[in-house]
């Protein structure tokens, strides 16, 4: 499989997974459902449905999981993520999750994280160090062409660079914005005002 850069020099088609969870209960522990959209640059190809907990600890290996074991895993260059937790805390492991997947995988904000208030918020969980070390693992937030992330398999560069060409328009790659609104649609019944 060709790297991101080689694709992106050669001014080929990228092929992403985008991650988004769906709107939740605010109970710990309550099942929270995950749409993973496969694109190639902004065409829409293909989707994967699954489920973690509010609050848990196992996002990481689920996204592994669900993603590794679909027709899609072999088609897929880089994975990327709304943020780095799914269902409030469940932190991904963004190294981790990189390493498994042999992909890069880039976690993506609408705007740089208040990591003060996350912190507080982190101290309300009897496994703060734990989850504290795998946030900390992400790596660096940057902000590139308009973009905010953390990147892990790939320079910040290319990452921005790959962000770029898979959006339409505005700040939100289309995987992900169209993750946002599947999901949204079969919780509630209606797409969200803000994907």
């Amino acid at each position: 499989m060709k790297s991101l850069e080689e694709l992106i020099r050669l001014n080929k088609l990228i092929r992403i997974i985008g991650f988004d969870d769906a709107p939740f209960e605010k109970e710990r522990g309550s099942p929270v459902k995950v749409a993973g959209i496969i694109y190639s640059n902004t065409r829409f190809e293909g989707m994967l449905w699954g489920e973690v907990a509010k609050d848990g600890m196992e996002a990481t290996q689920v996204l592994a999981e669900l993603l590794k074991s679909s027709k899609f895993y072999n088609q897929i260059n880089a994975v990327l993520i709304d943020g780095i937790a799914l269902g409030g805390f469940n932190i991904i492991d963004l190294p981790m999750l990189a390493k498994v997947l042999n992909r890069p995988c880039i976690a993506v904000m609408r705007k740089p994280p208040d990591m003060a208030a996350i912190d507080i918020a982190l101290k309300n969980f009897p496994d703060y160090a734990s989850r504290k070390e795998i946030l900390l693992k992400a790596g660096e937030v940057h902000t590139l062409k308009g973009f905010h992330f953390q990147a892990y398999g790939c320079s910040p560069f290319i990452a921005a660079q790959v962000l770029e060409q898979i959006t339409d328009n505005g700040n939100v790659p289309e995987a992900l914005r169209l993750a946002h609104m599947i999901g949204a649609a079969i919780i509630t019944g209606q797409s969200g005002k803000r994907a």
